[in-house]
């Protein structure tokens, strides 16, 4: 994603400190709790928020996964995550900058990229947007040591509910968006736009 990049080894809680120091195109292996929320899980909590209330896990400083993972319970009880792919992230963009803003997330995790109104959220509270290899589920699923809760589940359901996983080592994250406002998907977008207006002009295509 431009110029050489750096491999970073983190655990949550992230601080300020460490998500500055975060550019576009580092790679990053996460370890501590990853929570998951899509759509639903997003337009849930804000209610809660909006509402004055609290959400069942205290997010500051913690990364959240677009992601809808596929679990099995197990005899004694627990959860066994057997794929936990990325989803394509710009749907949440409508909410995102408000959700980090109410939550203090220190990283969202997704595939595809995300909009200006949410890389300003990032660079105005100091979070970042990594993306995960899209159809990697089962690899991501190997990073998943444990599941700590589940939120919402009987209302939302599996794929939509609130997850909590402890992971080691999930990764290869690649920072999309950093806390200083550098979009790589926008910059490149641009960068499309700028090439398809010189080809015009040696076409001589108005």
């Amino acid at each position: 994603m431009g110029g050489e990049a750096r491999e970073f080894h983190l655990r949550t809680p992230l601080t300020d400190d460490v998500v500055e120091e975060l550019r576009v195109g580092d790679v990053v292996y996460l370890s501590g709790t990853v929570v998951t929320a899509r759509d639903e899980a997003h337009e849930l909590a804000l209610e809660i928020l909006r509402g004055g209330g609290t959400l069942p896990i205290d997010l500051r400083g913690l990364a959240l996964y677009h992601c809808g993972p596929v679990a099995v319970k197990q005899p004694d009880g627990s959860w066994k995550i057997v794929a936990a792919g990325p989803t394509t992230s710009m749907r949440m963009e409508p909410v995102e900058a408000e959700f980090i803003e109410r939550t203090g997330v220190k990283m969202i995790i997704g595939k595809g990229g995300m909009g200006e109104k949410t890389a300003e959220a990032m660079r105005k509270f100091k979070a970042v947007y990594a993306v995960f290899t899209g159809g990697a589920g089962a690899l991501a699923a190997e990073a998943i040591k444990s599941v700590k809760a589940v939120y919402w589940l009987d209302r939302l359901g599996m794929a939509e509910a609130m997850w909590v996983f402890e992971v080691e080592e999930f990764g290869p994250l690649i920072v999309a968006i950093d806390a200083h406002g550098n979009n790589f998907y926008a910059s490149k977008l641009a960068e499309v736009a700028r090439r398809a207006e010189e080809v015009k002009r040696e076409l001589g295509v108005a």
